[in-house]
């Protein structure tokens, strides 16, 4: 059985990079580390917080950056200096890479590390409605 792209229409002109992008993340859905969602209203202006659980990564641990229109999360945990021998180890100290495909206009506000929980808040201004006029030339 063949696979329609989600793109085909001919009526979604440029649309292509959308496309594999969305393929891009959706083989990259690794679950670690849990994320959540959500949508709010700061000083009248709507925000989108995306939060991740990130419990024993420090500061100096995590980078966030913006990479071909993608916010990209990373985690890396340093080794302590001196072994440590556990008895039961259930917390996972392990690196990870989240990716998340931004919208054209979509600007990162700041990122803040509370409890162990990463929030990172974006936003997208409300571009300026434009009309233009094409010129029609008329040839003979």
């Amino acid at each position: 059985m063949s696979r329609v792209p989600t793109f085909s229409s001919p009526l979604l002109v440029g649309f292509e990079t959308i496309e594999k992008s969305l393929e891009r993340i959706a083989k990259s859905a690794d679950g670690y580390p849990p994320y959540n969602i959500e949508r709010l209203v700061k000083d009248g202006n709507e925000v989108l917080r995306i939060t991740l659980a990130v419990a024993g990564f420090s500061i100096d641990d995590l980078d966030i950056s913006t990479e071909d229109s993608q916010l990209v999360i990373r985690g890396r945990q340093t080794e302590d200096e001196e072994p440590r021998e556990f008895l039961h180890r259930g917390i996972a100290a392990r690196q990870f890479q989240k990716a998340f495909v931004l919208a054209d206009g979509m600007r990162v506000l700041g990122a803040e590390l509370k409890n162990g929980l990463l929030a990172v808040d974006l936003d997208r201004p409300q571009p300026e409605k434009l009309v233009k006029k094409i010129a029609i030339a008329q040839r003979d």
